[in-house]
């Protein structure tokens, strides 16, 4: 069925060329048509989407006619400020305004390709425009769902032989993280404060975090709400996934070894995450899915899925410090994850708790089974132990004030690439 699926999106065809130029090794072509938000040059905020370089205006294209017969009742909805009105339309409204814009934006098409005096008005240069958050995120979730990421901290913390706490295999683990502080690339973060506990002493100490890392993470967007009291099952929780970004959860380590027990991170987590402003759709991923890691436990029933749930995903998290060039620091994958996003939802709502159009679900970092694919400098320094060296010498246990953290996702095959583009943050001094 899987297969059957890819072969039906006309959209995903890999044979498809846009009469856009789009550079080489673009993240954004024909096949991807991902959507977001952006503040156009006349100030004005509205939905868009991208192929190559270029950032498609929905409600301008809308306005001109050319999403009419879509089911789109009122095509207003487009000059929303986020996209979470156009994600409550359910998938069969994604599909289709995915189909329109592709048949649009084919080579082959004249009807906006020799149109030149109306280009201006719904095309832009992505230079041109300020990506803004995507959707309003009402609730956020963070799972901790690598068991690479999760064995190397138990490693760190607990006993080396024990590094897995029991439950870990048999749930996947999560807590609920703070929705205000999620913000859109390009937002800088300042170095949190509060409290640790200082190697050796007996009381705690007030100030800024000298521990500072970043967590390599994508998240999913919720498009389809439920009744308090609903569940969602594995096979159904695809039905309710919008698209997926790349997610920074910046992380105060020092903080947060101090104040995890009993309750969890608290302070430590939610000074601020960062995500890519542009929402990659399931359906644009459908090419690369690929099976999950094997669960060498087995799990309850409602836990249980068939087909392949995950997808071929690169990550890499590169710095940059303050007047200096990138180093790639890390290079990880999405389908590393032991606990898939079908199985996360499931585990979410077994329990009857109700989700919302917009809902957003961090994966937890994603380490792989090799240091370089290892998702936070606590792990990629070994709490420290091991520094980095960057291109321009300068060593890192943590990230430094001034330090730029980048991440870039992309999935690619012999006939095309699909990317999210970066998650891209600069880290100040202490406020």
């Amino acid at each position: 069925m899987q297969k059957q699926d890819k072969m039906m999106i006309k959209a995903n065809d890999p044979s498809l060329e846009s009469w856009i130029e789009i550079p080489a090794d673009s993240d954004f072509p024909i096949q991807n048509i991902p959507f977001g938000v952006a503040r156009l040059k006349n100030g004005k905020i509205h939905c868009v989407t991208r192929i190559g370089d270029f950032v498609i205006d929905l409600y301008e294209l809308a306005g001109l006619g050319f999403l009419d017969n879509l089911d789109i009742e009122d095509l207003r909805i487009f000059k929303q400020p986020v996209l979470n009105d156009f994600i409550a339309l359910g998938k069969p409204v994604w599909h289709a305004v995915r189909e329109r814009v592709s048949d649009l934006f084919n080579r082959d098409n004249a009807t906006l390709r020799d149109d030149y005096d109306s280009q201006s008005k719904y095309l832009f240069y992505i230079s041109d425009v300020e990506m803004q958050m995507p959707v309003r995120v009402g609730d956020y979730t963070d799972f901790y769902s690598s068991k690479e990421h999760a064995t190397n901290v138990g490693m760190m913390f607990r006993d080396p032989e024990n590094a897995l706490l029991p439950n870990w295999k048999h749930l996947p683990v999560g807590y609920h993280g703070r929705s205000s502080s999620i913000v859109v690339s390009g937002t800088n973060i300042h170095r949190p404060k509060g409290q640790t506990k200082p190697n050796g002493a007996d009381t705690p100490v007030f100030g800024p975090s000298k521990l500072f890392d970043f967590e390599l993470e994508t998240a999913f967007v919720i498009g389809k709400k439920t009744a308090l009291g609903d569940q969602v099952s594995t096979s159904e929780a695809e039905d309710h996934i919008f698209g997926m970004v790349i997610f920074n959860d910046l992380s105060a380590r020092d903080m947060q070894t101090w104040e995890y027990v009993p309750l969890g991170p608290f302070l430590a987590k939610n000074f601020g995450s960062v995500i890519s402003p542009w929402i990659v759709t399931l359906e644009a991923l459908e090419p690369f899915r690929t099976l999950s890691p094997v669960q060498d436990v087995k799990v309850l029933p409602y836990l249980e899925y068939d087909g392949e749930k995950s997808f071929d995903i690169h990550l890499e998290v590169l710095i940059k410090p303050e007047n200096g060039e990138e180093s790639k620091v890390c290079h990880s994958n999405f389908k590393y994850l032991y606990w898939n996003m079908s199985q996360q939802l499931a585990h979410h709502t077994v329990n009857g708790c109700n989700i919302n159009v917009g809902d957003m679900m961090a994966s937890g970092t994603i380490s792989g089974p090799t240091p370089e694919s290892y998702g936070s400098m606590l792990e990629l320094t070994w709490r420290g132990t091991k520094p980095l060296r960057l291109k321009d010498g300068s060593e890192r246990k943590f990230i430094n004030d001034h330090d730029t953290i980048i991440m870039r996702g992309f999935a690619k095959n012999d006939k095309v690439r699909i990317g999210f583009g970066e998650s891209v943050t600069k880290i100040l001094p202490v406020k």
